[in-house]
């Protein structure tokens, strides 16, 4: 399936459970959690709960199509759980970016190549990577032309872009509201259909069948109701 859609908020716990039980949460522990309330911790707090589902998506994706030697790059890379959850699950040649100059603090920093970048103009060599990953990035600031060529130049042949991103069939209107200072796109199912048709142009397609189909609203952000939606494309050889 190259098009999923998170079903209801038991998925969400289910993935999390999954991701404990093989050693891929990297989500911190309640007295960690407790340390931050105080002041105690200063750490990068990493990932979301609410993200579990696509992270767990995205690491099988991984899992079965990518070595574990093989490149990776992940793009909105700072306070991202899935560099660190990949590293303990062995994969060893991981890098990320991100504008943010905190991600050069992130954990595994001597064995992740962390890199401060625009995602869109990034510093690495064509064909760079067998995967790029982005969890819940692509919706803000979204210039899908740019992000693709950018990914299609990164990635090697065969290689893959898994993304996830906040969805909903239908369009919900999100004009106006600024979620870190960028625009913010709930994608529809025509969204969805128009960066699909934007990335063949640059050599992606899916990965399989596409199940636009929504059944509940399990994410409710600044008074709009929604899912999430996980993609993946490879770049033809």
């Amino acid at each position: 399936m190259s098009l999923k859609v998170l079903p209801r908020m038991s998925s969400v716990d289910e993935a999390r459970r999954t991701m404990v039980e093989i050693g891929a949460s990297a989500l911190e522990s309640p007295a960690k959690h407790a340390l931050r309330r105080l002041g105690l911790n200063r750490s990068i707090k990493l990932g979301d709960h609410l993200k579990s589902w696509d992270m767990l998506e995205t690491i099988r994706f991984l899992q079965a199509h990518v070595g574990k030697d093989e490149p990776i790059l992940d793009i909105g890379a700072f306070a991202s759980e899935i560099t660190v959850t990949l590293h303990q699950l062995g994969y060893s040649n991981l890098s990320g970016v991100d504008l943010n100059k905190r991600v050069q603090k992130m954990p595994h920093n001597d064995r992740i190549n962390y890199r401060v970048s625009d995602f869109m103009h990034t510093p690495f060599a064509d064909e760079s990577f067998k995967a790029v990953t982005s969890i819940s990035v692509i919706e803000h600031g979204l210039d899908q032309t740019a992000l693709l060529r950018e990914t299609a130049r990164l990635l090697q042949p065969g290689g893959y872009f898994a993304s996830s991103f906040d969805y909903w069939i239908d369009k919900i209107d999100t004009s106006g509201i600024k979620i870190y200072d960028m625009s913010w796109t709930i994608f529809s199912r025509e969204d969805v259909e128009s960066f699909i048709a934007e990335a063949a142009k640059f050599g992606l397609t899916p990965v399989g069948e596409l199940e636009f189909a929504c059944a509940e609203r399990p994410v409710d952000c600044m008074d709009r109701e929604y899912t999430f939606g996980w993609l993946a494309l490879e770049k033809i050889a």
